[in-house]
C-alpha cells in the first residue's frame, strides 16, 4: 500500500460525473458536454488557473470518445518531441483507431516554431489539439493556431467545491478511508491551497501524515503547523504563483517600493517570465495610476519593448526600474472606475441610439433625415470648445468619469469645470 500514488493522483476523476467544477463547460446540456456527446470535438485550449482540472478534462474527453491519447509537455518537449508524436499519431488515425487527441501542457511555452511544428497537423486534422494555459492564449499562442482552436475558459473551484473535494477525499480514498478522519475546520486547508485543487489534495495528505495515527480530526492550527513548513516558496507553473504575483501588484497599488522590489526578486528567483511581469505593469500602470502620471504607461510599456528584446538576466534591472517608479508614483483608478460605471450603464439600458446631430452623414439621404444637423464642430469656436450633448438623450447629463484627487487630475477637473460648468462640478 506504501507504493501508492499520492492522494492528488490516486482521486483523479476518470468520468465527466465524477469531475468537479467546470459546470459551464461540461454540466447537463453544457457546451462541452455536447460537443463530446456529438463525437464533433474541435481542437481547443483550456485557458484557467492551475489545479482546475486541464489536464484531467482532456483525458476524460480521450477515455470518453475511446480515442488515443498523446501528452506533451511545453517544459521539456522539443520541435522533434512533437514530429515523432505527430508520426505515431498519423499512423493510429491510418489504422482506423480513431483521431488521436494530442494534450499540450503549458502551451503558452511553446516557441513560434514548436507552435508552428503543430499547425501542420491541425489543418490536416491528423490529431484534435488540446493545449492547457495558464496565461491569456491571445498573448501567447499563435493567431494562426489560434484562430484553428476553441478556447474554453475553465475557473477556479469555489469553497463549496474545494469542501466537497476533501469529503470525498476521506470517504473514498483507498487509505483515508481506513482512518476515522474529521475536518473540523476547512479554512486553512483551502487558504494553503489558493484555490488549486491537486494542491488542495497535496496539503491534506501532508497534514494526515504529518498528524499520524487512525484517528484525525483536522483543524486550521494544526494544518498550518504541519503543512504550511512543506510547501513551495514559490512556482511559477502553479502553486502560490497568483498568490506573489497579488502581493507583487498590492504593493506597487499601495505605494510600497521596497515591498514591491521584494516581491519582484521573489518572482525572478522563482523563474518567472519576464513579460508576465511586464504585461501586469502595462495593466497596472492604467488600472491604479491612470492620469494622475500618464507618464506610467509609457514608462511600462518601454518596459516592455525592452525586457522583450532583452531578456534575463539584464531585464531584471529594466523592470526593477519600472517597479520601484510606478510604486512611488501618485496613483488614481478614475479610469478604471469610469470604464467600468460605463460598461454597467451599457447592459443596464441596452443599445440607445447615437443622437442625431453626431451620426455620420455619408449620404444624402442622411443629410435630409437629420444626421449630423446641429453639430458644433469644436474646433471652430473659442477654446476649441462648444457646449452640447454627446450621450444618448435618456443618459444626458450622466456623470462617468470622476477625476482623482490628485494635482494632475484636478487639473483635468478644473478644466472640465470651465468647459461644462455644473455637469462636471463633483
Amino acid at each position: 500500500m506504501q507504493n501508492l500514488p499520492p492522494l492528488a493522483e490516486r482521486m483523479r476523476p476518470q468520468n465527466l460525473d465524477e469531475y468537479v467544477g467546470q459546470k459551464h463547460l461540461v454540466g447537463p446540456d453544457a457546451v462541452l458536454r455536447k460537443a463530446i456527446q456529438s463525437g464533433q470535438l474541435p481542437s481547443m485550449i483550456f485557458w484557467g488557473p492551475p489545479g482546475v482540472g486541464k489536464t484531467t478534462l482532456a483525458y476524460i474527453i480521450s477515455q470518453t470518445l475511446d480515442r488515443p491519447f498523446f501528452n506533451l509537455s511545453a517544459i521539456n518537449s522539443g520541435v522533434k518531441d512533437i514530429r515523432d508524436v505527430i508520426d505515431r499519431a498519423a499512423l493510429l488515425k491510418d489504422s482506423l483507431m480513431g483521431l488521436p487527441i494530442l494534450f499540450i501542457d503549458e502551451i503558452h511555452r511553446f516557441s513560434k516554431s514548436q507552435q508552428d511544428s503543430l499547425l501542420g497537423a491541425v489543418e490536416r486534422g491528423l490529431v484534435t489539439l488540446i493545449g492547457a494555459t495558464t496565461e491569456n492564449p491571445s498573448f501567447e499562442v499563435i493567431s494562426a493556431l489560434l484562430s484553428r482552436c476553441q478556447v474554453y475558459i475553465l475557473k477556479a473551484l469555489d469553497e463549496a467545491e474545494l469542501s466537497g473535494l476533501l469529503q470525498t477525499a476521506i470517504k473514498q480514498d483507498v487509505l483515508l478511508k481506513e482512518k476515522k478522519i474529521t475536518i473540523k475546520e476547512h479554512e486553512a486547508l483551502i487558504r494553503l491551497s489558493g484555490g488549486d485543487a491537486r494542491k488542495l489534495l497535496n496539503v491534506l495528505e501532508i497534514a494526515i501524515n504529518g498528524i499520524g495515527g487512525s484517528k484525525i480530526v483536522l483543524t486550521n492550527e494544526n494544518v498550518l503547523e504541519h503543512a504550511q513548513q512543506n510547501l513551495a516558496l514559490y512556482d511559477k507553473a502553479g502553486e502560490q504563483h497568483y498568490d506573489i504575483i497579488s502581493a507583487f501588484i498590492k504593493s506597487i497599488r499601495g505605494s510600497d517600493p521596497n515591498a514591491a522590489v521584494y516581491w519582484l526578486a521573489r518572482m525572478i528567483e522563482g523563474g518567472e517570465d519576464p513579460l508576465f511581469i511586464a504585461r501586469r505593469l502595462l495593466i497596472l500602470a492604467s488600472e491604479d495610476i491612470g492620469n494622475a502620471n500618464p507618464n506610467a504607461l509609457l514608462l511600462a510599456n518601454n518596459c516592455f519593448q525592452a525586457v522583450n528584446v532583452i531578456g534575463f538576466p539584464e531585464s531584471r534591472i529594466i523592470l526593477s526600474q519600472a517597479v520601484t517608479y510606478m510604486a512611488s508614483s501618485v496613483k488614481s483608478n478614475a479610469a478604471y472606475e469610469a470604464i467600468n460605471h460605463a460598461q454597467a450603464l451599457v447592459k443596464q439600458t441596452g443599445n440607445l441610439p447615437v443622437p442625431l446631430h453626431i451620426r455620420n452623414a455619408p449620404t444624402k439621404l442622411m443629410k435630409n433625415i437629420g444626421y449630423g444637423k446641429d453639430y458644433k464642430y469644436s474646433h471652430s469656436y473659442e477654446g476649441n470648445f462648444e457646449e452640447q450633448e454627446y450621450l444618448p438623450e435618456q443618459l444626458a447629463g450622466t456623470k462617468l468619469y470622476d477625476p482623482g484627487k490628485n494635482p494632475a487630475e484636478e487639473k483635468l477637473r478644473e478644466q472640465l469645470r470651465r468647459n461644462w460648468k455644473n455637469k462636471y462640478n463633483y
